[in-house]
C-alpha cells in the first residue's frame, strides 16, 4: 500500500513527538503491508512548517530508517491549509507537493463549515499545472449533510482522500457514514491514514483496505491511484464495481479482506 497522509515527522506538528514514535510508526506501517508513507506535516497558522524543515527531517528520517532496516520509503509532501494556498509562490507548492511531483497538493479540508476559499485554492493550483488532493472532507460537518457537494470539485478534477479511521468508524459515525456515501457517490481517489501516532494509526489504513468488499476497488484506493500520484502521472479512473462506479458494499471486520497487491512493479 502506498499511504500519502501522514504526520510521521517528528516535532514538526501535532504528529509524532520524538523519533523513536516516528520509528515505531514506520514499522508498524511496513507490517501493515505499507511500502511507501508521504510525510504531510501541517502547514498553517498554528504549524507554519517551512518547506526547508520539511525536507530535512524527511532526510533525516529516511537515514534512521535505514540504519535500522526499516523498509519502508518516505515521500516529500505537506498538508497545505486551503487559506495559504493562494499566498505560496510556485516553487513552494512544488516542493510540498507529494512525493516532490509538483504535481498534486494535499489541502487540508477544513472540520467546520464549507472553506469559502476553496474554489479559488482550486484555481491557482489548477492555473499552476497542479491539482489539488482535499484531505478528510469526510470529518467536515457540510459534507457529512450533503456528501454529494463534493461532487462538481470531483468533475472539475479535484481530488478526494479518505481516511481509513473514518471508514473504519473510529471517528465517529458521521465521519463513517460521510465516507461511505462519497465511496458510494465514487467520489473519492485515495485512502490513507492520517497517522499522527504509532498503534491504532498504523493500521488503520490496512483495516480499511481489508473492509473494502471488492479487491479492485480496493486496490485502487490504496495503490492504483497514489502510485500514479507519486510519479505525476494523470489518475487512472476507478474500476467498474457492479456495472458501475462506486462503492458496492463493506465486508464486516470478520469479513474476507482485499488481496494485498505488490507495490513495487
Amino acid at each position: 500500500m502506498i499511504d500519502l497522509h501522514s504526520h510521521i515527522l517528528p516535532g514538526v506538528d501535532d504528529g509524532v513527538p520524538t523519533i523513536g514514535e516516528a520509528l515505531a510508526l514506520a514499522e508498524e506501517a511496513v507490517a501493515a503491508g505499507t511500502t511507501h508513507m508521504a510525510a504531510t506535516p501541517h502547514v498553517r497558522s498554528d504549524y507554519p512548517t517551512a518547506p526547508e524543515t520539511m525536507e530535512s527531517c524527511v532526510t533525516d528520517l529516511r537515514r534512521r530508517l535505514g540504519e535500522r532496516g526499516v523498509d519502508l520509503e518516505i515521500l516529500t509532501g505537506g498538508e497545505i491549509d486551503i487559506a495559504m494556498v493562494g499566498a505560496m509562490s510556485h516553487e513552494t507548492l512544488g516542493r510540498f507537493s507529494l512525493a516532490g511531483s509538483g504535481r498534486y497538493v494535499l489541502v487540508e479540508f477544513p472540520y467546520t463549515g464549507w472553506p469559502l476559499a476553496l474554489e479559488g485554492a482550486v484555481s491557482r493550483l489548477r492555473a499552476l499545472g497542479m491539482t489539488a488532493l482535499l484531505a478528510h472532507p469526510e470529518r467536515n460537518p457540510a459534507v457529512q449533510a450533503q456528501p454529494e457537494l463534493l461532487a462538481p470539485l470531483v468533475e472539475a478534477g479535484v481530488l478526494v482522500q479518505v481516511t481509513g479511521a473514518s471508514l473504519g468508524g473510529r471517528l465517529g459515525h458521521a465521519s463513517k457514514a460521510a465516507a461511505r456515501s462519497l465511496l458510494k457517490l465514487g467520489l473519492v481517489h485515495v485512502l490513507a491514514s492520517d497517522a499522527h501516532g504509532s498503534g491504532a494509526d498504523a493500521a488503520g489504513l490496512a483495516m480499511a483496505d481489508a473492509m473494502v468488499g471488492d479487491e479492485a476497488l480496493a486496490r485502487y484506493l490504496t495503490f492504483d491511484a497514489p502510485r500514479a500520484i507519486i510519479v505525476g502521472e494523470p489518475v487512472p479512473a476507478a474500476p467498474r464495481v457492479g456495472g458501475r462506479r462506486g462503492f458496492p458494499r463493506l465486508l464486516s471486520r470478520g469479513g474476507r479482506p482485499a488481496a494485498q497487491p505488490e507495490l513495487r512493479e
